[in-house]
């Protein structure tokens, strides 16, 4: 059993319409939503073995914000993840080596999203096969917000995932983190 973690970067800042969006910050809220986010995943026990992000600026800084972690990740920044598609997103993994059990992926909507919707298909309150949480995978269809995580288990080796191939665990909205860091 694999363990995919897909992070949308945190609300970043648009104080400055000139600067390129690759370059844009993370601004006040998205220090603390991210700080909030590395408690959270600290509580969960969460420690990925790789860390792909995108090399934009906001999602270096959101991944800096859940540093130090208790083992060192490796840690490959993408230019390729930079809005990147579903599709694009899925071949990256499938490149992850099969003795990889955790990656994580830090990048931007709407890929992430898309691509959390692609592998909870078919995960519905009536028909979930998976055995999650039919709630939590409503409220990821619904959107996948600034700061969010979708942590799955994936059952396939890297180079084998596709639609519907993951069991949402857990999706954690930055308004969720006050009841579990408190």
């Amino acid at each position: 059993m694999r363990q995919l973690l897909l992070l949308r970067h945190a609300k970043s800042s648009w104080d400055d319409p000139a600067m390129s969006d690759h370059a844009r910050p993370l601004n006040a809220r998205g220090r603390r939503n991210a700080a909030s986010m590395r408690a959270a995943i600290r509580n969960l026990g969460l420690t990925p073995d790789v860390v792909l992000v995108s090399s934009a600026r906001r999602t270096l800084q959101t991944l800096e914000a859940l540093e130090p972690w208790d083992e060192n990740p490796i840690v490959e920044p993408m230019d390729t993840l930079y809005l990147a598609t579903p599709a694009h997103i899925l071949a990256i993994l499938h490149g992850v080596t099969a003795t990889v059990r955790s990656v994580m992926v830090v990048g931007h909507n709407p890929g992430l999203h898309d691509l959390a919707v692609l592998l909870a298909a078919g995960q519905t309150a009536a028909t979930d096969r998976h055995g999650s949480d039919p709630a939590q995978t409503q409220r990821l269809r619904e959107g996948f917000p600034a700061g969010a995580l979708a942590e799955f288990t994936i059952a396939a080796d890297w180079r084998d995932v596709r639609e519907g191939g993951g069991r949402l665990v857990r999706f954690l909205d930055p308004h969720d983190l006050s009841e579990m860091t408190n």
